[in-house]
């Protein structure tokens, strides 16, 4: 006799989750070349009002700077999502999961590659980042890039569909508790 399984009938949704992926890895690799290639280190660049400014900036720590010096480690932990998100991908039925996924994926491996062909050297690389907010030289706000709003905009929208209950297969974890009950 057949177990019903809340993937049946549906299709996984992996290959949403790595387009997106590929789509961050894309832009925020595009980004920062451009980015290296016409921005001097130090030099603002004025955008929308003085809203946004460019500055070409190399990061060698966590997010807004924390922990400058273990880039090792914040390569290693790049390394361990990456397989994380990777691994999970098998068992991926939510559009919005395979969204948050595809985005701290993305973003993780965007920082990785600088990390790691970045100077000074392999997995100690400095991550190039260049949107200030509000005013240059993050005065108002942290420096970030593409992969750093990708890793965010990831997060804080995993956190709703965390808090809304919904699963990985795409259920709601009251709906799953309700069905097991019975």
């Amino acid at each position: 006799m057949p177990t019903s399984t809340p993937e049946a009938g549906r299709r996984p949704r992996t290959r949403l989750l790595l387009s997106i992926a590929a789509v961050v890895l894309v832009v925020d690799v595009a980004t920062k070349l451009t980015v290296v290639a016409t921005i001097a280190p130090g030099q603002d660049i004025r955008v929308l009002g003085g809203l946004v400014y460019l500055t070409h900036y190399r990061n060698t720590g966590a997010a807004f700077s924390f922990a400058e010096g273990a880039t090792v480690l914040f390569s290693l932990i790049a390394v361990a999502v990456a397989a994380v998100i990777v691994r999970t991908a098998r068992r991926l039925y939510s559009t919005g999961w395979a969204v948050v996924l595809g985005l701290v994926l993305g973003g993780s491996v965007g920082n990785l590659i600088d990390r790691i062909f970045r100077d000074p050297g392999f997995l100690r690389g400095g991550v190039v980042d260049f949107i200030s907010v509000f005013a240059p030289d993050a005065r108002a706000f942290p420096i970030f890039n593409m992969a750093d709003s990708a890793i965010v905009c990831g997060g804080i929208l995993g956190a709703l569909l965390a808090l809304r209950g919904i699963e990985f297969d795409g259920t709601r974890a009251k709906d799953r508790a309700a069905t097991d009950a019975a």
